[in-house]
């Protein structure tokens, strides 16, 4: 059986997503995919999902747009491609559940996981808030030997922040020139999740070598707030995730090969411990020609051995039956993982493959880019500049010669 960790860390992140890219998620969280090839989902659990706050039958885009129009949020000041959701994942480790009652437990923690949410955000600007229930944990499951879910919650939200519109100088009234015009909820992401400086004992701002001051990354600190909130609200047993983590940096396919490679050196090191185990160490071990010399045959046929040597021989079956077992499990297991591994190791290969097309593709331009690197630059610098504006040509002004004086045309 596989050893997992009992360390249990509390995750919170947050992504942000566009108009354009928010229906990816919006598939994903909400179920409206017709199948999940490349994920561990059950869609016979799928209605085993909670909703603690339900976009209906509107989509997180037309829900932004009716917020919009109602004139409950304000895009005033955004770029047209601006990120104006917000998903934040609230997750912990599928252990931690199942150590805890699993289903109705993880419903009461994400119960209260909104909650924080909703502090964060502001419960009108919250779009869905749904916990997952039927997402497999393979490695739990392996474990256990029984279907083991890992239950997380998505919410999308919008990032909100409170902006006074204060008056111009081009206000009639000069009274009122500086003062505030009107409140507006201004959606910005980077205004909402803004680093904070980082204190010393003393209260002061830590000032680095290069003389700028040190920040606390917002998402740092969002990590922190949520352990509070949830130890305060009595949930235990976790510790806040790790700061400075990278696990979210990697790729994909780079994690799952780290994680299926960390599982195979542990079951290939298992099956080395349990073949030494029941070859050399095992204190009933005999060897082939004291176990046939054990008993006598009798007039009848049957043989008859001493109580000490049947005891023996009683243990040695129970070993060999019980560690041939486990030794098969093992192996098995150890077969599967190196199918995985070589499964996404041969994806790098074809992913190497094609970055080495790319590479030959851009070849020519590396080798112009050494041999004559300010004639490339001036060659893209004018096929990639900017059409200049024809400017208008002003009307020639005509200036009409003066007159001559009277006594000047008669001298």
């Amino acid at each position: 059986m596989i050893k997992i960790s009992k360390t249990n860390y509390s995750v919170a992140r947050v992504k942000p997503y566009n108009t354009a890219g928010v229906g990816k998620i919006e598939r994903h969280n909400e179920r409206k995919n017709d199948s999940y090839k490349n994920m561990n989902v059950d869609l016979n659990r799928t209605p085993m999902n909670v909703h603690f706050k339900d976009p209906g039958d509107m989509t997180y885009n037309e829900t932004l747009k009716e917020m919009l129009d109602t004139g409950k949020v304000s895009t005033r000041g955004l770029k047209e491609n601006a990120k104006v959701f917000d998903e934040m994942v609230v997750d912990i480790n599928t252990q931690y559940f199942e150590e805890h009652g699993g289903y109705e437990f993880a419903k009461e923690f994400y119960a209260e996981a909104y909650r924080f949410a909703v502090k964060e955000f502001g419960e009108e600007n919250i779009i869905s808030a749904v916990m997952h229930a039927d997402e497999l944990n393979k490695a739990m499951t392996e474990h256990y030997g029984y279907p083991v879910y890992h239950y997380h919650m998505h919410i999308v939200a919008i990032p909100v922040v409170e902006k006074k519109i204060l008056w111009s100088k081009r206000c009639k009234d000069k009274n009122l020139v500086g003062t505030v015009k009107e409140i507006i909820q201004q959606i910005s992401h980077s205004k909402k999740w803004k680093s904070m400086p980082q204190l010393d004992e003393r209260g002061s701002p830590v000032i680095l070598p290069n003389g700028k001051p040190a920040l606390i990354p917002s998402y740092s600190l969002l990590q922190d707030r949520f352990f509070e909130h949830m130890s305060s609200a009595g949930f235990k047993d976790f510790i806040r995730g790790e700061r400075g983590s990278t696990t979210e940096h990697l790729s994909s396919l780079d994690y799952q090969i780290k994680k299926d490679t960390e599982r195979l050196n542990k079951i290939q090191k298992k099956v080395q411990e349990e073949t030494v185990q029941y070859d050399v160490v095992s204190p009933e071990h005999k060897t082939f020609m004291e176990i046939d010399s054990m008993g006598k045959k009798g007039i009848t046929g049957k043989y008859t051995v001493a109580k000490e040597d049947y005891d023996t021989l009683t243990n040695l079956a129970k070993e060999g039956i019980s560690s041939r077992g486990k030794i098969r499990d093992l192996k098995d297991e150890n077969g599967r993982l190196r199918n995985r591994v070589w499964s996404l190791e041969s994806q790098i290969e074809r992913l190497q493959s094609q970055l080495e097309k790319l590479e030959n593709f851009c070849r020519p331009y590396l080798e112009a880019m050494k041999r004559f690197p300010e004639k490339v630059k001036d060659f893209f610098t004018n096929l990639l500049k900017p059409k200049e504006k024809v400017k208008e040509q002003e009307p020639e002004i005509q200036i009409k010669p003066k007159r001559k004086k009277k006594e000047e045309v008669e001298r």
